[in-house]
């Protein structure tokens, strides 16, 4: 029998067959304000009770607007989401503190746009990234990769991704490129060796990275992606353009509205769930004070 992550939604994991396949990619499609937040949260604090360890939330939302993250992790689970300020540049001291370690939240990625947009051309005709820009992103990074090791060390086995914005073609979303960069290199990345490169020396944190080694392919991914299409039925029959991360993802969920009657219903379903069993269903959902409810 396939091991199984449950997602803290009881309905959503029956459609699943159980829940999601650890140590795989699921991807969210769905309007802004259709409950894309509830889910992912709702995943992430699951954690405490699966793993007993809360996900993270990792925020790549640019638009300089609040998704309320803070306010429905405290309403919906008393859960205070504060933000991560922990930064490791090389050979520095690595080790978080007792406030930072209860930090799950982290907003460091902060760029939208075209990956053109952070590019120069090259004199042979080609485009590269911007050394200013990408400075600043490698900056970012001293930042995330040790918001992401510092907890898996500690047990974490969820990351939730929220704030990828529309774009016509995938390929050429920054956010797109950053998400793929840190999914490769930092959540999937093998636990000693992101310790050897994060805790500098290594030699002198040895005992500490060999204490605290963990299974990369334990860590299940959920990342939450804005669309243009609103509809149900649209969403259902998008294609899955160039460069789109739903393309290699194990799970596709897609989350629209629909009218019923007099009220416009908010409807869910499960596209895509490879290596499982999972129902053809089209479920309608609520979002109350409780969260998303059948």
């Amino acid at each position: 029998m396939t091991e199984r992550v449950s997602t803290g939604l009881t309905r959503l994991d029956e459609m699943l067959g159980g829940g999601l396949i650890p140590g795989t990619l699921t991807v969210v499609y769905g309007a802004t304000g259709i409950g894309k937040t509830h889910l992912g949260l709702t995943f992430a604090a699951h954690g405490a009770v699966a793993d007993a360890a809360r996900g993270i939330v990792l925020d790549m939302n640019g638009r300089g607007d609040s998704q309320q993250h803070d306010e429905y992790a405290a309403r919906l689970f008393e859960w205070s989401l504060t933000p991560w300020r922990h930064t490791v540049t090389p050979m520095s001291e690595p080790f978080p503190g007792a406030a930072d370690m209860r930090a799950f939240y982290s907003n460091a990625l902060r760029w939208v746009g075209r990956v053109r947009d952070f590019q120069v051309p090259t004199s042979d005709g080609a485009w590269e990234f911007d050394w200013n820009w990408k400075a600043t992103y490698n900056h970012a990074l001293y930042t995330v990769r040790p918001f992401m090791y510092f907890h898996f060390a500690a047990g974490t086995r969820r990351v939730v991704v929220d704030g990828v914005e529309p774009m016509d073609s995938p390929a050429d979303s920054i956010q797109c490129h950053m998400f793929d960069d840190v999914y490769r290199t930092i959540v999937h990345r093998d636990g000693e060796t992101l310790g050897m490169e994060i805790c500098l020396p290594v030699w002198k944190h040895r005992e500490f990275i060999d204490t605290h080694r963990y299974d990369p392919g334990r860590i299940t991914t959920v990342l939450l992606v804005t669309t243009e299409e609103t509809r149900i039925e649209d969403l259902l029959a998008r294609k899955v353009a160039a460069g789109d991360i739903g393309a290699t993802a194990n799970t596709i969920l897609v989350m629209g509205s629909e009218r019923v009657g007099n009220r416009l219903a908010r409807m869910l379903a499960v596209v895509k769930h490879r290596g499982s069993a999972m129902t053809d269903e089209i479920v309608d959902y609520r979002i109350t004070a409780n969260g998303l409810e059948p």
